[in-house]
């Protein structure tokens, strides 16, 4: 099978997806080529692509793709439409709201089937909101369009069938999952700090939540927190812990891979506003990495419900990171058992053959 992934910017969870699917997909017989975003992502995109290089007999195409709908998606979908056509996919897997754009319109055109897995994606915005509305509106339109719907969690399918609607079309949940040598257990360093934050820094993944719980943990005790990650609020971040008088407890690392930045925590906290089914949660897991999450998207289909605290509450956060520091027994023992069920359940290989069989019964169809 001839296999073409279609999304914008090759960095965070979704391209993990991508890159899995690639390399379980090639290695067994299967053509695999990737288009996508050629302005974000800096270096950093530059690299994780050439990690993915080796698994796309088909190639990298990269083009312009904004982030924000605009006249230059005309050109988009069009360039997207003539890559398609040179290497003559079977199949089109479009991933997150831009990726879903190019790639129906350009499956849809030329007569090609496709799958969408929106990522959380649009579904973070409401109709209340006139951004909101232009994209769900968008993706109502483009359910139309498309084969069929892959998801990465029950939450991701409820959520879409209740914002957009699957409108009859093959829909399945297909859990993202890890490959066998990536449960090997990780311990902190010496010096490793009390809390770990691995993601994107952007006030989605609720950074600035995860600051003021620090500031009010440090009124009482010390407690530090390292922050792997960069984005857009960074600068915003940094200043707001300087504001709340946390520039000796709180140290910005940049990013790093997962497996790097594990040591240099003793808990990771996810202090998100919303997820779909994030790896970072599952990546800790696997490395034995005790941690607490808020309760958002798909997260309470992984962690034990002793590991969650609810989302956007500085206070809430705060409780659960004072009972952690009192009892750390607790979440490590969670931890561990949320370990040994993902070992038999969540694996790279059984995601890679499950989505293989979604494309070939919407090939057939």
């Amino acid at each position: 099978m001839r296999i073409l992934h279609v999304f914008r910017i090759p960095v965070g969870g979704l391209f993990r997806h991508v890159r899995d699917a690639a390399r379980g997909q090639s290695a067994q017989g299967h053509s695999v080529g990737i288009l996508c975003d050629s302005t974000g992502g800096g270096e950093a995109a530059t690299r994780l692509l050439e990690t993915a290089a080796p698994h796309c007999s088909l190639g990298i195409k990269r083009i312009p793709i904004s982030r924000l709908p605009g006249l230059g998606d005309l050109s988009g979908v069009r360039q997207c439409m003539d890559h398609a056509r040179g290497i003559r996919p079977d199949i089109i897997h479009c991933h997150g709201a831009k990726g879903g754009l190019y790639g129906r319109l350009a499956a849809r055109a030329l007569g090609i089937a496709s799958i969408y897995t929106p990522h959380g994606g649009s579904l973070h915005y409401r109709w209340n909101s006139a951004t909101g509305a232009a994209f769900l509106g968008a993706e109502r339109l483009l359910a139309r369009v498309g084969s069929g719907f892959h998801f990465v969690c029950n939450f991701e399918r409820d959520a879409f069938d209740q914002k957009i609607g699957i409108a009859g079309k093959t829909a399945r949940v297909i859990y993202n999952g890890l490959w066998p040598e990536e449960f090997a257990t990780a311990a902190p360093d010496a010096d490793a700090a009390d809390f770990l934050f691995i993601g994107e820094m952007r006030k989605l993944k609720g950074v600035d939540i995860l600051l003021e719980s620090l500031a009010a943990l440090n009124r009482t005790r010390r407690t530090t927190a390292c922050l792997v990650g960069d984005g857009p609020d960074l600068d915003a971040f940094k200043s707001h812990a300087q504001e709340l008088n946390l520039s000796d407890f709180v140290h910005f690392a940049g990013r790093m891979p997962a497996s790097q930045a594990f040591r240099r925590g003793r808990m990771l906290v996810m202090p998100s506003r919303a997820e779909s089914f994030p790896y970072v949660v599952l990546e800790a897991c696997a490395a034995g990495v005790p941690m607490v999450a808020s309760r958002v998207g798909g997260i309470p289909e992984i962690l034990h419900e002793d590991l969650l605290f609810e989302p956007n509450s500085a206070a809430a956060l705060t409780a659960c990171l004072n009972q952690a520091l009192d009892d750390p027994d607790r979440p490590r023992a969670a931890t561990q058992r949320t370990r040994q069920r993902m070992m038999s359940e969540l694996s790279a290989e059984a995601m890679v053959n499950d989505i293989l069989a979604l494309y070939r019964d919407l090939a057939r169809n």
